[in-house]
């Protein structure tokens, strides 16, 4: 009987070993997203009744800006696939003042994500050619706007544009996205002319 119940507890063992060898696994597996489809880049010229002019992609449509404060010349170039937005805002430069302010308003506006951000990267933007200059304005981290920038004349004219994504800011899933529309961004200020 001992011999027997020997037997049948090794067998017991054995059976046990065998069937958590063949179990399914049930750790943590990693989050997964979706699939983002990218357009194909093909871009046309904007040439809107403002004093400025630049290339935006086909796959993007312009809006006029309305909101209550907004100026005429204010407009959201929508990417609808993406959910998001650049939002424009020019402004005339009637002296050294105005343009001052401008200048400090940017970069409050950029700095105003210092909370969220992990770093914000300056980048020069000299186009002498073209009369263009200005700061572009890359904020790391989960902020609502990822992507800032202004352009200038420093005489004349003053443009501020900003990246908006309609949805909550966490950076590892619009990564991908945000990669993409900096692109049509950088394509945006190689391009601006003024008129």
């Amino acid at each position: 009987m001992r011999k027997y119940l020997g037997h049948l507890l090794i067998l017991g063992f054995a059976a046990s070993a065998w069937a958590a060898c063949t179990s399914a696994d049930y750790s943590p597996k990693p989050r997964g997203y979706f699939r983002i489809e990218f357009p194909e880049r093909a871009y046309h010229h904007f040439s809107p009744d403002c004093p400025y002019a630049f290339d935006m992609p086909d796959y993007a449509t312009i809006e006029p800006d309305r909101t209550a404060d907004a100026q005429p010349c204010w407009v959201d170039v929508r990417f609808p696939q993406f959910n998001a937005r650049i939002h424009l805002s020019y402004v005339p430069v009637t002296n050294r003042e105005t343009f001052n302010e401008l200048v400090e308003d940017a970069r409050t506006f950029a700095f105003n994500h210092t909370v969220k951000a992990t770093a914000i990267d300056q980048q020069r933007i000299s186009r002498p050619d073209a009369g263009v200059y200005g700061l572009k304005y890359e904020i790391k981290g989960n902020a609502a706007s990822s992507i800032q920038f202004f352009l200038t004349d420093s005489t004349d004219h003053y443009l501020r544009g900003a990246l908006y994504f309609h949805e909550k800011p966490r950076l590892d899933s619009i990564q991908p996205v945000l990669d993409f529309i900096r692109a049509d961004i950088d394509t945006l200020i190689q391009t601006l002319r003024w008129k």
